[in-house]
């Protein structure tokens, strides 16, 4: 096991620090719109996880992509992900967060989303052909 302690430890601390800055973006101007981006940023790796495993044939060839679900559960994570970041810009652009809240929304979306992809680039498990 690679990851340790260590690595949880700083992980959950950016996590929190990626979530309290949606939420002071939110809480410091009375506008609670800047929370829809913690919840796209934290479905965004659902699709990934869902059709990770589907359409992998052991005796497919070479391509590591693994066909078409796996694709689309990407092609969803791209539009989860995009959405997480355009969503506070289309809101200030109306006026309807203030430019800071925009920021601190971007940031700490951005900060959520890096957490989920490194805990799980830090703790997958590669599966053995023995097993």
């Amino acid at each position: 096991m690679a990851a340790g302690l260590k690595t949880v430890i700083l992980l959950s601390f950016v996590l929190a620090v990626g979530f309290l800055l949606i939420i002071l973006s939110c809480a410091l101007w009375a506008n609670w719109l800047p929370l829809l981006v913690a919840l796209t940023f934290v479905l965004a790796p659902l699709p990934n996880a869902l059709f990770a495993h589907c359409g992998q044939d052991e005796f497919g060839g070479s391509y590591e992509g693994g066909g078409g679900p796996v694709d689309l559960g990407r092609f969803i994570t791209s539009i989860f992900v995009v959405t997480g970041f355009a969503l506070p810009i289309v809101l200030t652009h109306s006026e309807v967060i203030y430019p800071a809240a925009c920021a601190m929304s971007i940031i700490g979306g951005g900060l959520v989303y890096g957490t989920i992809l490194a805990y799980s680039a830090a703790f997958k498990q590669e599966d053995s052909e023995f097993d």
